[in-house]
This record gives structure tokens, C-alpha cells and sequence, in this order.
């Protein structure tokens, strides 16, 4: 099998088009165009669908680009590891996290990441859309409970967990009376309620909307103001609660908050990619939301 000839046709495939991968790689695109020919005609398959201006992947191109591709990463590390004879990490480190977990820990992580691995050029991007690792070069992304992606390996570094949080001042309402909240803007329906846990008991907690805010800096901010109740992270007001100026009304009944570390290749990882996860199992080595409230109030 032709390696060049499924290398150029991983560019084309990548970048959508003949053009488009002679410019991104300075190759021709003549050359490019005759290689993949020679590819279907050994493989005896089309591997591209060629309408007058668009180019797609035919079933068995996709399967195709789908395997190659990892396989094309796992040499070009496995060439780069050899060639550089175990050398420390370096480079460039493109990674994607969350808003929230760039504003309250992603500053500090990437400082002492540098400090450790002077080599790595580290390129964080904040972002809680659902990003391409491939089409947009990431070589790692952080994501909040994941949808399953049989394309991606990760493993969880941290948990937390929500709870409605309220300055001391406030008072609870009692039955059925609605609770002032201040929420976290949506293109959802909010609910008109929170069910909660307090003292091993579930509470229904019945809640009237007095704002919205599109982050969740702004939510405890407003909430530690006396705005309204708020459904926090606790690893974001534990310390406001053991200081006594926010109260828990009880901890959210729903599913924990996972935080993931997501790779495209589960083997040969890049050096320094490697050297980032083992990064955050140092510095969380539990993962418990206790980690985090320690890491981001020290």
C-alpha cells in the first residue's frame, strides 16, 4: 500500500477539496489530484463523490479517513518520539475548556503548566460549543458531561455537584410559597422548580424567575447580593458557605457534573498531551469537588 498516497488523500479529505489542501500544504494540486486517483483505482473504489464545486467522502472514503487518519497520527508520534529521544515535551498544545472552568482555574493551571514544561507552547481557547478536535486542531478538549463520541478517548479529572445556595439574609419560604431565583439564562424552558436534598430528605422547592444572567460568575454574584436563590457548583461557594455568608438549601437532586478530558487517539498519545493529563491527576488527584473549591480559593 501506497503510505504518500493515503497521506494526500488524508489532506484532501481533511481540508474538502483539492484546492484547498494545495494551499494549506504548499503541495500541487495536480499531484495531489493523480495520487488519490491512483488510490481508487488500486483500491478499486471511489473515495470522493465529485460534484461541479463541492467534494464529498463516499461511504468507504469516510471508513477509510476515519481509520488512516489515527493510524497517520500514531506514526507521525511514533516517528517524532524516536527521533527525539525522549526529550522533554515541546511544542504546541492547543486545548478547548468551558467558560466557567477558563475563569476560575484554567489561568492558574496554564501558569504552573508553563513553569513545569517551559518547552510547550500552550494555546487555550474558551468554548462550550461542541468543537471538531480534527477540522479545528485541537489536541485536547475539556468538556461538562459529554455525549458519547465513538471518535474521542477522555477520562474524568474532577466531579462536582450543584446546590441552591442563598445569602444568609434571605429567608426560605415555607410550603408551597415561591423562592426569588436567580437563573442561568437558557433557550430552555426553565423549570418551576428545583428538587433538592436537605438533611437526607428530598424537598420540592418551588421557585419564581426574578432574573436571568448568561454566566455563572454573574449568578453567584447576584446571589451572594440577596438577589434570589441560585443553583450553584459548590466547589464555586464552599468557601462563601463556610464563611456563613451564603446558606444551602439543599443539594440538587440530579445527576454530578463531570468534568472530561477528551483526546482523539487512545494510543501513542502526543508527548504532550501526556504530560497535561498527568498534569491535572497531580494537581486533582482525587478529582472531588473539594479539590477544586481548595485550587481556585488558594
Amino acid at each position: 500500500m501506497d503510505l504518500l498516497a493515503i497521506a494526500d488523500f488524508n489532506l484532501v479529505a481533511k481540508h474538502g477539496g483539492y484546492g484547498r489542501a494545495a494551499r494549506a500544504t504548499g503541495r500541487s494540486k495536480a499531484t495531489l489530484s493523480r495520487r488519490v486517483a491512483d488510490l481508487e483505482s488500486r483500491l478499486k473504489l471511489r473515495l470522493f463523490e465529485r460534484g461541479t464545486r463541492t467534494l464529498t467522502l463516499t461511504e468507504e472514503g469516510q471508513a477509510l479517513y476515519e481509520r488512516s487518519r489515527v493510524l497517520l497520527t500514531d506514526l507521525d508520534e511514533t516517528v517524532n518520539a524516536i527521533a527525539g529521544g525522549g526529550a522533554r515535551p515541546a511544542g504546541r498544545l492547543r486545548i478547548s475548556a468551558p467558560l466557567l472552568f477558563c475563569q476560575i482555574a484554567m489561568g492558574k493551571l496554564a501558569a504552573q503548566f508553563a513553569e513545569k514544561y517551559p518547552e510547550v507552547q500552550l494555546e487555550v481557547t474558551s468554548d462550550d460549543r461542541s468543537v471538531d478536535m480534527v477540522e479545528e486542531g485541537y489536541d485536547l478538549v475539556i468538556r461538562v458531561n459529554p455525549e458519547t463520541n465513538e471518535a474521542l478517548y477522555g477520562r474524568t479529572f474532577l466531579r462536582d455537584r450543584l446546590v441552591v445556595a442563598a445569602s444568609a439574609q434571605l429567608k426560605r419560604p415555607v410550603g408551597s410559597d415561591p423562592a426569588p431565583a436567580v437563573m442561568r439564562s437558557s433557550s430552555q424552558p426553565h423549570p418551576p422548580h428545583w428538587d433538592v436534598m436537605l438533611e437526607g430528605q428530598h424537598r420540592r422547592l418551588v421557585i419564581e424567575p426574578v432574573m436571568q444572567l448568561s454566566s455563572v460568575i454573574m449568578v453567584r454574584d447576584a446571589v451572594r447580593a440577596g438577589a434570589g436563590a441560585g443553583l450553584l457548583p459548590i466547589s464555586l461557594v464552599s468557601q462563601d458557605l463556610e464563611a456563613g455568608r451564603l446558606v444551602s438549601w439543599g443539594d440538587a437532586d440530579g445527576p454530578e457534573i463531570a468534568l472530561w478530558a477528551l483526546y482523539p487517539s487512545r494510543r501513542l498519545l502526543n508527548a504532550r498531551v501526556s504530560a497535561f493529563l498527568e498534569f491535572l491527576k497531580e494537581v486533582f488527584p482525587t478529582g472531588a469537588p473539594e479539590e477544586l473549591a481548595a485550587y481556585i480559593n488558594t
